[in-house]
């Protein structure tokens, strides 16, 4: 089963690439390195870029969150007070508001490189400067949603496939290509993974068709909405 079908949600937001952004707060540098990532593989490679690029930082503080159910969530705070610094960073990204009433960004890195300015800000200074490094990049950050398509296959003679993927367009269906075989055409088309979206689809193809064209489901997929 492909793992997007284990799970109940079906959209959620992440940061389209990657993004920088930097504070001073009492001399010390605070640089915030956002990045899209999928895996803890790219979220920790993420870290290693940044230690060599930054390499004279005292600190290179970390959090990450990862899959569509944010059931990974890491931090590291690299030499900072426990629970100073990894752990605002991951509370700043598990509670960002990415519109009204939700809270549902995920594979999200995010790295803050600490140039020590000489002046102790304190545990509770160091709480407030991580948290709002990251919030303060999140705030400039751009970012998209993304959104669990089911796929299908939807077969049809060559002389018919032009005129049905027009069809289906027409009546706001996602085609997102056609292929040709040996015997047909097949079209493939998203829709949104639910009960009611595939039903609507089959009355339409059967309408379209004279109920000569039937889909395949093909599985799902996650697709980012632009």
């Amino acid at each position: 089963m492909n793992p997007a079908d284990q799970s109940a949600t079906t959209t959620y937001t992440t940061v389209d690439g990657g993004h920088r952004h930097e504070l001073e707060i009492k001399r010390s540098r605070f640089i915030t390195h956002l990045r899209r990532v999928e895996s803890e593989e790219e979220a920790r490679a993420l870290v290693a870029e940044l230690r060599r690029t930054h390499f004279d930082a005292r600190h290179h503080c970390s959090a990450f969150i990862l899959g569509p159910d944010r059931s990974v969530q890491r931090s590291n705070d690299d030499g900072e007070p426990s629970g100073t610094a990894g752990l605002p960073m991951l509370e700043a990204l598990a509670r960002r508001e990415t519109f009204p009433g939700a809270t549902d960004l995920s594979d999200v890195a995010a790295v803050v490189v600490r140039y020590f300015g000489g002046v102790l800000l304190g545990a509770g200074g160091l709480v407030r400067a991580y948290s709002e490094s990251v919030s303060a990049a999140l705030d400039t950050a751009r970012l998209l949603r993304r959104q669990r398509m089911r796929l299908y296959g939807v077969g049809a003679g060559y002389a018919d496939a032009g005129r049905l993927e027009n069809d289906l367009r027409a009546a706001g269906t996602e085609v997102l290509g056609t292929s040709y075989g040996p015997t047909e055409a097949t079209l493939k088309v998203a829709l949104r993974d639910s009960p009611e979206a595939s039903r609507a689809f089959a009355e339409r193809l059967a309408a379209l068709t004279a109920g000569a064209s039937t889909a395949v489901d093909l599985g799902t997929e996650w697709v980012d909405l632009r």
